[in-house]
């Protein structure tokens, strides 16, 4: 076509005699939108792929971010009077997340979790190729309807279902007749939060197979998650939660295992390795061994003939069949009241 338009153009210049002096500007306009639809046919778009991973981070940094913020706007409130904030709690929470989206997207800005992640929001509808295509994370940015339809869909749709939910179970519409109003209204909720989820899950197949459009909102938007800078990594370590886990799960093994111990056992059996020897001068025999205490009724330990409390002694040795002594490590057979293994030698008023 740009071929054949030069060629008429060339003939009619040939029979005009003289050209006009801006003959060359009128044709150079005329064949210039040819010439670009051209040369923009033969460019496409470079294919990208986003890190489903940190997409996924992002959106649980997010929330991270948002309970976080919440925690510290409870702490303010923590002298009123107890339970009057959790009625407003759907109320709070809306507020935190408009916050979120006033000082990150409305201003063009990444969230918390997309600036950690390098992301940013891009309109997949405008995405157009325009001159020299260096990394294919070229576009621009969401427009303000995507903005507004993103806060609506975001903030006011969560705030509104949770006040729904909350006011059908107080009402208690699913307790009502078969045929009532209210029956009919809290089955329409259900129903339609199970077509939501599972569009949700749909959803989240095609993310993990195209990783695109994380939820239902950037999917109906078209605002799709690209990297904002194509040298950069991601800036989150794992290394402290990783060392969290760990020590997480140990404690809860220990919680565990510790009370299926018997502590006069584990004590008895590291007695001999933490006695020390070079003291033995300057204990008082006249103490109980057990709480280190002037015995009240005063018992003496056979065979080893270390003096004890009555009740100490006899907790100790009703726990454990074979108690050791604490001051000499002899096995004490079980106590008895009248002539055992434990005797009454004295008992101090």
């Amino acid at each position: 076509m740009a071929r054949q338009t030069l060629a008429s153009s060339a003939s009619s210049s040939i029979g005009d005699l003289p050209p006009q002096e801006d003959a060359w500007l009128s044709t150079y306009y005329k064949l210039l939108p040819p010439w670009q639809s051209l040369a923009s046919s033969h460019q496409s778009a470079i294919p990208i792929s986003i890190s489903r991973v940190n997409q996924v981070d992002a959106a649980r940094l997010d929330i991270e971010m948002s309970a976080m913020l919440k925690e510290q706007l409870v702490k303010v409130f923590s002298l009123m009077k107890p339970g009057m904030l959790f009625q407003y709690e759907p109320e709070l929470d809306a507020f935190l997340e408009f916050l979120i989206w006033r000082f990150s997207i409305w201003v063009d800005k990444p969230t918390p979790g997309n600036a950690l992640m390098n992301l940013r929001y891009r309109d997949e509808r405008a995405v157009e190729v325009r001159g020299k295509v260096r990394t294919g994370l070229e576009g621009p940015g969401i427009t303000v309807a995507q903005k507004i339809l993103y806060c609506v869909a975001t903030v006011g749709g969560q705030y509104m279902l949770a006040r729904l939910q909350s006011f059908s179970a107080f009402r208690r519409w699913g307790d009502s007749e078969q045929r009532s109003l209210a029956r009919r209204a809290w089955l329409l909720i259900q129903r339609m939060e199970g077509i939501y989820k599972a569009a949700s899950f749909s959803n989240l197949l095609l993310f993990l197979y195209t990783g695109r459009y994380r939820n239902l909102i950037e999917r109906a938007l078209r605002a799709r998650l690209v990297y904002s800078s194509p040298n950069m990594n991601r800036a989150v370590s794992f290394e402290y939660m990783n060392r969290q886990l760990v020590w997480n799960e140990f404690s809860e093994l220990l919680l565990l295992v510790l009370p299926l111990l018997n502590s006069s056992s584990v004590k008895t059996f590291l007695h001999p390795f933490s006695k020390d020897k070079f003291s033995d001068s300057s204990v008082d025999d006249t103490l109980c061994p057990i709480c280190q205490g002037k015995p009240t009724i005063q018992f003496l330990a056979i065979p080893c003939q270390h003096s004890y409390c009555y009740y100490c002694l006899q907790t100790r040795c009703s726990a454990s069949q074979s108690f050791r002594c604490l001051r000499c490590g002899e096995s004490i057979a079980a106590m008895q009241r009248h002539g055992g293994s434990v005797n009454n030698i004295s008992q101090i008023q």
